[in-house]
């Protein structure tokens, strides 16, 4: 993946290139264009490579050629061993891409051109469905990365008719976006596996409606702002899992969880463990709305790690009482309070025009409370229980969507 995707992007800057497989084929390309760099994708261990770079280092004309590695995370002794090798950077997967290219383009006095859109792109497989996640934006060099991603999900796991639903609902675009939306739509029919009456995008946007039944080469996409009604027209038939497996195993789940479908697309501007710090710093203001002490005592202790202040309700009355005279970046409902339920605190919000991001922290698994809180403007909606590394994770995503908007 990692390959064609580069090919792709040195292509597109006009930066000729050869690949190598394998340590003798590339010693001998080495040798015999004498590059100006060495990008190397280390699979499993250094030592598969060790043998190509002493003989690069031994060579007069290609010691001083610079060396970019990817691979899996290393001690930094063990980087730093690396710099006898003319190794200058080495990136730990998922590769931060921004840094990635600046790095080549710095080394080549070519700067590469970077879309750095905000943008959260994500992938799950649940059965033969792969859901397909934008928000925030459209960004093009992770809808060039998705076309491989989804080819390499196709093939480990032997896909025969693979389904696709693109989940675009946070998304509000308009004619400028045409050429990316359209970039997105024709990648991810690319695969000559992925029919397009296999394909369902959900979508709030007219624009994005408008488009692709519009559009002669998407004719088969269909576009729908029903979740229920396109994961229905896939399932259907399929007696192996049900409408509601899927919303549980991925509606529900967390994006970015690393999972074999899950599709790593970072960027240095993307949420990584720095906005634990950096959101601390900020002192986020959390409210919590449970009936149940022990959520509220567990919920607590989850955010106090990231040095958050904590405003616990036991009640939901309590909760609409102090709302007007507190802010929150974020705050945490159950759904079956007695008086004022989950759903009843939505509608709240809405009647106020009150914008506040809100988790739903609730064992109720029905299909029909989950779609309806969703539609009633819940960030997300997470199954009791849940590690607290996943909440946290979810709602520093939510938080830094809610900031950068």
């Amino acid at each position: 993946m990692l390959r064609e995707f580069l090919k792709e992007k040195l292509t597109a800057e006009n930066i000729s290139f050869d690949i190598a497989d394998g340590q003798r084929d590339a010693l001998t390309k080495f040798l015999s264009i004498l590059p100006d760099l060495v990008i190397i994708n280390i699979e499993k261990s250094i030592d598969t490579i060790v043998e190509f770079l002493s003989k690069k280092q031994a060579d007069p004309n290609g010691k001083k050629i610079p060396v970019i590695m990817t691979g899996a995370f290393m001690e930094r002794e063990e980087v730093v061993d690396l710099v006898q090798y003319g190794v200058v950077k080495y990136f730990t997967k998922p590769i931060k891409f921004d840094l990635f290219f600046d790095a080549i383009g710095r080394i080549l006095h070519s700067p590469l051109s970077v879309d750095t859109t905000p943008c959260v792109l994500d992938t799950h497989l649940n059965k033969d469905i792969i859901f397909v996640e934008v928000a925030m934006g459209l960004n093009r060099e992770k809808i060039m990365l998705l076309k491989y991603k989804l080819s390499e999900i196709i093939e480990s796991n032997n896909l025969t008719t693979p389904k696709i639903i693109l989940m675009m609902t946070d998304l509000q675009l308009s004619y400028v976006d045409g050429y990316n939306l359209e970039l997105l739509l024709k990648n991810l029919t690319s695969d000559r596996r992925i029919l397009k009456r296999n394909v369902k995008v959900l979508s709030l946007d007219k624009f994005v409606m408008d488009f692709i039944e519009g559009h002669p080469v998407f004719d088969g996409v269909e576009v729908s702002k029903d979740l229920s009604s396109v994961l229905n027209s896939l399932v259907e038939g399929n007696s192996a899992f049900s409408v509601q497996d899927v919303i549980m195993e991925k509606i529900l789940s967390v994006s970015g969880s690393d999972n074999q479908g899950s599709l790593d697309l970072k960027f240095y501007s993307d949420n990584t463990s720095e906005d634990v710090e950096e959101l601390a710093s900020d002192k986020l203001k959390i409210a919590i709305v449970d009936t149940d002490p022990m959520v509220i005592s567990f919920l607590t202790g989850v955010y106090q790690t990231i040095g958050a202040n904590i405003t616990a309700f036991n009640s939901s009355q309590a909760f609409v009482a102090k709302l007007s005279d507190a802010q929150f970046d974020l705050a945490v409902f159950g759904m079956a309070m007695q008086g004022f339920t989950g759903l009843d605190l939505l509608r709240f919000l809405i009647e106020r025009k009150i914008s506040l991001p809100v988790i739903i922290y609730s064992q109720i698994i029905q299909k029909e409370i989950i779609m309806q809180s969703l539609t009633l403007g819940a960030s997300s909606y997470l199954i009791k229980p849940q590690p607290a590394e996943v909440i946290v994770k979810k709602s520093l995503e939510i938080i830094n969507a809610k900031r950068k908007s």
